[in-house]
């Protein structure tokens, strides 16, 4: 009886206990707004709470104000639409924050065009300084051929200048650049490169992939305080965009160092899925100190490595299993030796290193599956992630290899649009139905995370998100996407921005969605790209973003 008594007094007062527990106050909420959560338990919600820089709970307005205290701050949207913050699956910080101090090249209608902005950018420089710029594309220009330097040596001939084409995979320099460089008639191509030569053997200016290095080797190193100021630069850049995070591909050490010094100072205010370059001292550093997961307040992973298989598409670097279309005598060059990738995905199979690597054309693309399939037979692995960076260019009979080894591709919706002008010329009508495939890709059963390859396009993560649902450059153009049964779904679209990049990065516990527990990263648009006509996506504005529950960009 006694134990009977005693259970029936448990069963009244324990709920009346919990009842009168405190309950958890809010930092901060957010209420009237459209909240597209990515989140499959609750994907619509009108408000959401944060507290300790994480989501406490998405839901009514009604269960939301409930979550407010006297030092609650209480934001009214006003019913802007609120995404999870968006991530670039693939980007270049770095790279990104230097080019804001160079000539700006992309979009240049012609070679003449390039050389005005040069000159232009030229008088603010002295004699001898070097002057670097990066964008310009001969796809966009009358005959689509490559340069050469005279025009340009004729205009500046005071300085030395190297311009890098769009997709960096190609660059230009003038006479005196090519003097500082040592750069003669007498130059050997280096092994998965190429010096592009005039009708006497001599250098033309542009240099393909490897021999890129021939000339950028002279020039002078930028100081780690301008490097610091342009990763700052880039960071803020990013924001306004609605970014709150990147996988950046390919660090040195030395930049990994910079990210980290600021990300402990607090200046960071970026997510960083940071990519080991291909240098094998520096991935004997990071093997030794091991993966490093949401460093700094969650602001720095270091647990992946970036290598090459080929070049690229524009350049005709990219690597093909039959000759170019429209250059048979050349199917494009391999920049690392096959056995090279599968030795680095073996060791970091066993180091516990995701392994991801650049492969643009289809052959390209079929060593680096080659090499994860050798790699994961001697060493198989659950859960490894590996990844395929713009896989761009695929054998239709490797296709579904991507799911059947669990490699993701991770590819840029704003490269297909850049591209679809001369694409098809590149590799003919047959072959174009495995580029760009992302439906293909997506009914075989894998997930795409979406990115820009920054600077190589535009920051801005709504153009491939356009791209992704449209097929359609952002002019909206051609009518109805060029090849659009390869289009995504809008909610396809969203995940590939957020949710996925976050699952490609180990990160999808932490970060992706609007979920409780996880950072609360969020951006507030003024339209809903969900749901306005296609045509109208692009005109959506960031109003601001958010990082951890505080705000790291606010528009005007």
């Amino acid at each position: 009886m006694q134990i009977r008594r005693i259970l029936w007094l448990a069963a009244i007062l324990i709920p009346q206990i919990a009842l009168a527990q405190p309950q958890q106050v809010a930092d901060l909420i957010v209420v009237n707004a459209r909240v597209h959560t990515v989140d499959d338990g609750r994907p619509m919600v009108s408000a959401f709470a944060v507290k300790d820089g994480r989501f406490m709970l998405a839901g009514s307005d009604t269960e939301i104000r409930a979550l407010a205290g006297p030092s609650t701050r209480v934001i009214d949207a006003g019913m802007s639409t609120i995404i999870p913050g968006m991530v670039d699956a693939h980007a270049h910080l770095l790279n990104l924050g230097t080019s804001l101090r160079q000539v700006k090249l992309a979009g240049s209608a012609t070679y003449e065009e390039v050389i005005a902005r040069v000159v232009e950018f030229s008088r603010t420089m002295k004699p001898g300084e070097w002057i670097i710029g990066r964008g310009w594309d001969q796809n966009l220009w009358p005959g689509q051929q490559f340069p050469t330097h005279h025009a340009l040596s004729r205009a500046v001939p005071n300085n030395p200048v190297v311009l890098t084409r769009v997709d960096g995979h190609a660059l230009l320099a003038n006479a005196m650049a090519m003097k500082a460089a040592g750069v003669t008639a007498a130059s050997r191509d280096p092994e998965g490169g190429r010096i592009e030569r005039l009708a006497d053997k001599s250098p033309s200016g542009v240099f393909v992939d490897n021999a890129e290095g021939l000339v950028t080797r002279a020039i002078p190193p930028a100081s780690e305080q301008q490097r610091r100021e342009a990763v700052i630069a880039a960071v803020a850049e990013a924001n306004s965009w609605g970014l709150v995070g990147l996988h950046d591909a390919g660090v040195s050490r030395s930049t990994i160092d910079i990210y980290e010094s600021l990300a402990r100072e607090g200046s960071f205010n970026l997510r960083a899925y940071v990519m080991i370059s291909d240098n094998s001292a520096d991935i004997a550093h990071y093997a030794a100190r091991g993966p490093q997961n949401g460093l700094h307040d969650g602001r720095i992973w270091i647990r992946s490595i970036k290598l090459y298989s080929d070049g690229a598409l524009g350049s005709r670097g990219a690597a093909l299993l039959a000759p170019y279309a429209d250059d048979p005598a050349n199917s494009g060059l391999l920049v690392s030796a096959p056995a090279h990738i599968e030795r680095v995905a073996l060791d970091g199979l066993r180091s516990g290193f995701q392994v991801a690597v650049h492969a643009i054309g289809d052959r390209g693309n079929r060593i680096a599956l080659d090499a994860f399939a050798s790699a994961l037979k001697a060493a198989p692995t659950a859960d490894h992630r590996f990844r395929v960076e713009h896989a761009q260019v695929i054998s239709l009979d490797d296709i579904p290899r991507f799911a059947q080894l669990g490699v993701i591709p991770s590819m840029q919706g704003s490269h297909q649009t850049s591209d679809m002008g001369w694409a098809e010329a590149r590799v003919g009508p047959e072959r174009i139905k495995g580029a760009y495939a992302w439906r293909s890709l997506l009914d075989h059963g894998g997930i795409i995370p979406n990115g820009s390859d920054f600077p190589v396009e535009e920051v801005n993560p709504l153009i491939s998100f356009h791209s992704a649902v449209t097929r359609q450059a952002p002019s909206n153009l051609p009518p109805g996407g060029w090849y659009p049964e390869q289009a995504m779904t809008r909610a396809e679209a969203l995940k590939s921005i957020t949710i996925w990049p976050a699952w490609a990065a180990f990160q999808e516990k932490s970060m992706g969605s609007i979920s409780p527990g996880k950072y609360a990263d969020f951006v507030m648009l003024d339209r809903d790209i969900m749901s306005v006509a296609p045509e109208q996506i692009l005109d959506a504005r960031v109003r601001s973003t958010w990082l951890g529950g505080r705000a790291v960009y606010e528009g005007k």
